[in-house]
């Protein structure tokens, strides 16, 4: 994927004067031994300011892009805390736990100098990260580290996205309503033209002598049968298009997603749908998300960075009928029928997260919209339909209210092996407690119908992502035993 950031790690330790440094400096070494290769080791132990700014001119020449600042004892809370001050991204902050030395020469106090970094960080008003448990031993400490890579990716993604969108919402989908105002405070930036601009670009692309190359990547992706070979071309135009916008847009961002319109008139005008196209930038970090749902785009893209894979955005569609959850989920996984929904979409979902037998087909709620009644589909073909691959999920979603707040939810998951017996991309997803979930989080506070799917169990980072953008509101499918706070207790 070259639409995320490839993460440089360094460390720097810190020592307070009156402690030993070469305690702190020794710890940095067990921490490079546990970690292993990946992670440079600034050789300037910062005890003063003017360390400090020697280290990170240190740390900036070797490349380094997010940051660990190691109290390997109680460490000096300007002189480390100026080093987040002054490093031009992502900072975290761990400490060494007691254990490896005596308790007379070889005690740190780091437990009590993380409380004074903490403090010291607040009265700057300085972000930085700093883990559930961030004193640790040196495998600890490695461990935590490995942590905040993901956290990191996507901290980088989101300050140097542009969100580039084609057209307005659709009429009666507002629901994807996107205030921008969270996106300048995210750092993202938003670049918004017309459907007509796209139509004006595809157009310059036809005779384009790359369409050979890309008609022949999608034949062999999809397999002989499963696509409409009198429409790769047409499909492949559109693949061109978008990747040459982005990279002739992007401007001083380094990375690109869409929100674009998908209908009602872009399949008659374009004479296809989308939606092929769009899961196969997905797949390479590009999310394209469907109905202009900019903060779908949003939450895609972060999912891309922690998990540097493939991504989708669904619907949270419809139930699961009884005869189904009865024939081939009860008694066989361990969720009650509300637990269970179908995810669902007209085919965005990249082919390496559906089902071997999905196959480029028709969108039929379009075509019955937008073709004669009885007609052989046409201008609606190009969706990439069938059944979810079973895996592990994230569901998950950051959104900007009406009233210009940001908020989120996360939720982990799985998608079933069961049949959906249904049309689009489209799986059986599982969540505990959904049904709870749905009423206290999703309608309660006003979520849109869009979701984005992460293929496995990323709350973590996410959460910590969200809470490192001062997200304030983050909800979660809360146990049995929590009740939601507009829960009737007498249900």
């Amino acid at each position: 994927m070259k639409n995320i950031p490839e993460v440089k790690l360094g460390i720097i330790a810190v020592s307070r004067d009156c402690f030993p440094v070469a305690l702190s400096m020794q710890r940095r070494q067990n921490i490079l031994a546990a970690y292993g290769a990946g992670l440079y080791e600034c050789p300037i132990t910062v005890e003063n300011e003017k360390d400090a700014v020697a280290a990170i001119e240190d740390v900036k020449a070797a490349g380094v892009n997010a940051l660990v600042v190691y109290l390997g004892n109680f460490g000096p809370e300007t002189p480390e805390t100026l080093l987040c001050r002054m490093f031009d991204g992502p900072v975290m902050y761990i400490a060494a736990a007691e254990g490896d030395g005596d308790l007379i020469n070889g005690r740190g106090d780091a437990y009590c100098g993380m409380l004074n970094c903490s403090y010291n960080l607040g009265m700057r008003h300085l972000k930085a990260y700093i883990p559930e448990n961030p004193v640790g031993t040196a495998t600890e400490c490695a461990e935590m580290i490995r942590g905040f890579l993901p956290i990191a990716r996507a901290i980088l993604g989101i300050k140097a996205l542009k969100i580039i969108t084609f057209g307005p919402r659709p009429q009666d989908f507002f629901a994807c309503n996107a205030p921008i105002k969270g996106l300048y405070e995210l750092g993202v930036e938003i670049e918004e033209n017309s459907e007509l601009d796209l139509l004006v670009s595809y157009k310059a692309h036809a005779n384009d002598p790359r369409l050979a190359a890309v008609c022949a990547d999608m034949a062999a992706e999809m397999g002989e049968g499963r696509y409409y070979p009198d429409m790769l071309e047409r499909m492949a135009q559109f693949e061109l298009t978008l990747l040459d916008w982005a990279e002739a847009h992007k401007g001083a961002r380094e990375y690109v997603v869409f929100a674009d319109k998908c209908w009602p008139a872009f399949p008659e005008a374009f004479g296809f749908e989308p939606c092929y196209v769009n899961s196969r930038l997905a797949s390479r970090g590009i999310p394209v998300a469907c109905e202009v749902d900019i903060y779908g785009a949003l939450s895609e893209y972060i999912g891309s960075c922690i998990s540097q894979d493939a991504v989708t955005l669904l619907d949270i569609n419809n139930t699961v009928p009884q005869y189904i959850y009865d024939e081939d989920i009860a008694g066989k996984f361990n969720y009650s029928l509300g637990d269970t929904f179908m995810g669902f979409h007209c085919g965005n979902t990249p082919s390496c997260k559906m089902c071997s037998d999905c196959a480029v087909k028709y969108q039929l709620i379009q075509h019955r919209l937008l073709e004669p009644a009885g007609s052989d589909p046409d201008f609606t073909r190009g969706t990439l339909e069938g059944d979810i691959a079973p895996s592990d999920i994230t569901f998950y979603r950051l959104q900007c209210d009406s009233e210009g707040n940001l908020r989120a939810y996360i939720a982990q998951g799985e998608v079933l092996p069961v049949k959906t017996r249904s049309f689009g991309g489209i799986g059986v997803f599982a969540i505990p407690e959904m049904g709870r979930f749905y009423r206290h989080v999703l309608i309660e506070k006003r979520y849109p119908h869009h979701g984005a799917v992460a293929f496995g169990r990323y709350g973590k980072a996410l959460y910590e992502v969200f809470k490192y953008f001062g997200i304030k509101d983050i909800a979660y499918n809360q146990p049995k035993s929590l009740p939601y706070p507009t829960e009737n207790p007498w249900d």
